[in-house]
């Protein structure tokens, strides 16, 4: 013979819980005259047959036919005081998830005309917090049959949104802001988060109450790792990965680190590179005697091979010949063989 609660109830406090249904596995039976407990912090929802019926909020609750009208329509005519019925009873935690961490798994990709290469590549970090809203909702469209859901089963979802939402905010921004302008708005762009992404979680029963970042920053990542993660085309691999030889070269000599800050977030490469290779050579990038400047690199052959160029950015002759062929540096060939000159190179460089 199937037990017939007379007491449902839920005392855990849920605190990696969104939902548990009682029971675990199986439907419960019920009767006129059951006891529903449900805490401060939760709301009952009574499905049957797939289907969301009556709730009940904080308090002690007594199972009369007034309070379970749904349920009762559904059951039918054949329901009477004394006739066990049978539902699925889901206690949902309706408190605030607080200190949810979410961070960029791999650099957000953004468009900064006119500032150096003309892209940002940005990674951060912060925290939020929500809520379910929709008790009826977010069970039928997310948790579906699960005994329990939990928190680990809905935050890659979460974060999911979030960072597609911080994607799109930080794109609309960058079209008027310099990078150093869009990592000092780390609170404008949270509100931004927050707002533009209410929608989405209001559509799966959830309530965003905070977006913040704590951190946004240029990526550190070197040229060869964004390439390998398809984020650069040849011409920016390239110029990023002669800044990352300079850097490591200017560290080498004594020039200190720092020397292309901000080159991963688009922050004027040009004028670092050249800047670069006039100090490694002991040259100024400053006005000359007549208004000249002084060329770059006066170690630098004036005529190269594309091995010596190569050389000089500290990318392969692969990379060379490719950017040579795709027009991207300027070359001359003789019969199967490129030369480059020391200018076409600098020209390159500046993008």
């Amino acid at each position: 013979m199937a037990r017939i609660f007379d007491v449902v109830e839920y005392p855990n406090e849920m605190k990696d819980e969104l939902v548990h249904r009682f029971p675990e596995t199986g439907i419960a039976d019920l009767r006129i005259g059951s006891q529903i407990i449900v805490r401060e912090s939760q709301k009952v929802i009574f499905f049957r047959d797939g289907k969301a019926l009556d709730e009940f909020g904080p308090g002690r609750h007594t199972i009369v036919t007034a309070n379970i009208p749904k349920l009762i329509d559904l059951v039918g005519k054949a329901f009477n005081d004394r006739t066990p019925f049978t539902a699925e009873v889901y206690y949902v935690s309706m408190r605030e998830f607080a200190d949810q961490k979410w961070g960029t798994p791999q650099p957000i990709f953004v468009r900064n005309p006119g500032m150096g290469l003309g892209v940002a590549l940005l990674q951060g970090f912060g925290n939020y917090s929500f809520q379910v809203k929709d008790a009826q909702q977010f069970v039928t469209q997310i948790v579906g049959a699960n005994g329990i859901y939990r928190m680990a089963d809905i935050e890659g979802r979460m974060r999911g949104m979030l960072l597609s939402k911080l994607q799109d905010i930080l794109g609309e921004t960058a079209a008027t802001k310099s990078v150093a302008e869009l990592i000092g708005l780390t609170e404008e762009l949270g509100a931004g988060v927050r707002a533009k992404v209410q929608d989405d979680f209001a559509a799966i029963g959830l309530l965003l109450k905070s977006f913040y970042i704590s951190n946004l920053k240029p990526s550190e990542k070197s040229a060869e790792e964004l390439r390998a993660m398809g984020m650069l085309d040849m011409h920016t691999y390239t110029q990023l990965q002669a800044a990352d030889a300079l850097r490591d070269a200017a560290r080498n000599e004594g020039g200190g680190a720092g020397l292309t800050a901000g080159i991963g977030a688009g922050m004027g490469i040009g004028n670092v590179i050249s800047q670069s290779l006039s100090g490694m050579t002991g040259t100024s990038t400053g006005s000359q005697q007549g208004g000249s400047s002084q060329p770059i690199g006066n170690g630098t052959p004036d005529i190269m091979t594309p091995s010596e160029a190569a050389g000089v950015l500290r990318v392969s002759e692969e990379d060379i010949v490719a950017a040579i062929q795709a027009g991207e540096i300027k070359a001359r060939k003789i019969g199967n063989a490129y030369r480059i000159s020391k200018a076409a190179l600098e020209e390159y460089l500046k993008g």
